[in-house]
């Protein structure tokens, strides 16, 4: 007989989230794993850095529990989007270091409460989360920084995947993959043509907004 275990089964899949965010820096150059990739200038080691500095607000300040670690911009005094991003003096070793360490401070405060604990966000009274809420929190925020990690890692070398090796990818080589994106793209032109004039926006009209940084909830 199988006997639920909720907090383990969110430890697994928050873990999981963590470890293909990871990944995504692995045979990279230093210039590589810091370059800005889209206007607002994401990147792969400011993702690892940001959501070092998210688990030790969460896992760590919402319950009295805390840990050294890059101070949340959006949630303390630091410059605009200081914790997306990495300075020179700031080595890799140091944040992807920092996170696994935080991680850790992070699973043994999952390990010592239950999920019910209650903790309290600063500077907003009567503002609570149970610790059930916190890692719920975190796997969205760590899933959704993964996913531009996976993008971004696309654009820089053309890996792509959950997990080294592409194993959860459609199997194809590098002239498959350019045969579905062209497929896509025809798709694509085609749906325009056939809607124009129904009232959808016309074709280079379409603005892409701007995600907001994740502030804590």
């Amino acid at each position: 007989m199988i006997t639920p275990d909720s907090k383990a089964d969110l430890r697994v899949i928050l873990q999981d989230s963590r470890d293909t965010l990871l990944w995504k820096l692995e045979g990279l150059s230093e210039y590589d794993i810091r370059r800005p990739m889209t206007p607002t200038a994401t990147n792969l080691l400011g993702l690892v850095k940001h959501l070092a500095g998210a688990e030790a607000f969460y896992f760590g300040t919402v319950f009295g529990r805390p840990v050294d670690a890059p101070e949340l911009w959006i949630a303390g005094d630091a410059e605009p989007n200081a914790d997306l991003w990495a300075r020179p003096d700031e080595t890799r070793e140091q944040i992807v270091g920092d996170y696994r360490r935080i991680c850790a401070h992070s699973d043994a405060t999952i390990e010592a409460l239950p999920l019910e604990a209650i903790g309290r966000l600063p500077g907003e009274p009567g503002r609570e989360m149970t610790l059930h809420r916190v890692l719920a929190h975190m796997i969205y925020e760590t899933s959704r920084h993964a996913g531009h990690a996976d993008i971004v890692r696309e654009l820089i070398d053309g890996a792509a995947g959950q997990r080294a090796g592409g194993d959860n990818m459609a199997p194809g080589d590098a002239s498959w993959w350019a045969e579905h994106r062209e497929r896509v793209e025809r798709a694509a032109k085609e749906a325009d043509r056939l809607n124009s004039g129904t009232g959808s926006a016309p074709s280079g009209a379409r603005g892409t907004a701007r995600p907001a940084p994740t502030a804590p909830q």
